[in-house]
């Protein structure tokens, strides 16, 4: 047996590692789906967890959770730090999220997904420890055309006149939160139109990167993690995203120093994640534009993931029937 220590077979993740991910959430997705519309995110997100973590401990790789999932509302989660894999293969950094969109989950909202992306080791930027980061993602046609410097309608006005398009019928993905408020008020008054999210960022950057999307940018303060897992897809998109990092303490800024984070910076995408073979999962867990959720008619239930690698530049949809029967008390 090959291990990462002594072996010269594998030293990058593959494109066999791809399917082997896409169980790990498939299983996080279905396990999740009886709390659908049950108004407790943190069962369905604790399910999707225990899943996920079951399924990973299977796969050929030796992975680090760079990026967990529950660090700001204290949920169940894959931590930082955990290995996970069986330990041989690749060594991987790895961005997880079991469900990104748990109140999504827990209100029977559409657009939760679980996700999963994964990088040569050390190539993932570490931002845990500040939460949140300003975003800016578009197709390929923003690359030197966008800047998150540059004021909204700016932006918006560019990457139009980039995509041959008119002002109006660019739509901008936007969290719905209080402190977008201005930010929606210029978005509108550039003469582009909103499509306001109420969670999953995630989903919006790379609904905003794909070329069969109505979705033209997604922008917003969300998650510093989510934007480094979404950097992994865009990546693979050959999109466009630059972050900034949006402390929210002067704790936070002592902390992001310590661990190497540098502020009033833009974090381009290849600082975001330093490869250039980067793995990107999701599987849906309630019906959205990436993806469709899970479904069960009899005995079988059906799922729907999008699998991206930046190396090959493909992205694949992979729809299974599972039997129920197998998943017991499903």
């Amino acid at each position: 047996m090959v291990t990462t220590q002594t072996g010269s077979l594998y030293l990058q993740p593959d494109r066999n590692l791809a399917m082997e991910l896409v169980r790990s959430t498939e299983a996080a997705a279905i396990r999740a789906t009886p709390f659908i519309g049950k108004g407790d995110k943190n069962a369905a997100d604790g399910a999707a967890v225990d899943a996920m973590r079951k399924f990973l401990g299977t796969v050929n790789f030796a992975g680090v959770v760079v990026i967990g999932e529950g660090e700001k509302d204290k949920a169940p989660m894959l931590y930082n730090g955990e290995a996970v894999g069986n330990g041989y293969g690749p060594a991987c950094d790895i961005a997880v999220d079991p469900i990104d969109g748990t109140s999504l989950t827990a209100a029977g909202r559409s657009h939760a997904i679980s996700m999963l992306a994964v990088a040569d080791r050390g190539s993932m930027l570490d931002a845990s420890s500040v939460f949140y980061m300003d975003k800016i993602v578009t197709g390929h046609e923003g690359i030197g055309v966008v800047d998150i410097r540059q004021s909204v309608g700016e932006n918006i006005r560019a990457l139009a006149k980039a995509k041959g398009k008119p002002v109006e019928e660019m739509r901008i993905a936007v969290l719905d939160r209080p402190r977008h408020e201005q930010l929606i008020e210029e978005i509108r008054s550039a003469g582009a139109g909103t499509r306001i999210i109420l969670d999953g960022d995630v989903a919006a950057g790379i609904n905003a990167a794909r070329h069969d999307s109505r979705i033209d940018m997604a922008i917003g303060t969300g998650g510093s993690p989510e934007g480094v897992a979404t950097a992994c897809a865009i990546r693979a998109l050959g999109g466009f995203i630059q972050g900034r990092l949006a402390p929210g303490s002067q704790d936070e800024i002592d902390k992001g120093l310590v661990a190497g984070l540098q502020f009033d910076h833009v974090y381009e995408a290849n600082e975001l994640v330093r490869s250039d073979n980067t793995f990107f999962v999701a599987t849906g867990v309630t019906d959205g534009e990436l993806v469709r959720g899970v479904r069960r008619q009899g005995d079988i239930i059906t799922t729907e993931s999008i699998v991206l690698r930046s190396r090959s530049g493909t992205v694949r949809r992979v729809v299974a029937d599972h039997l129920a029967s197998k998943w017991l008390d499903f």
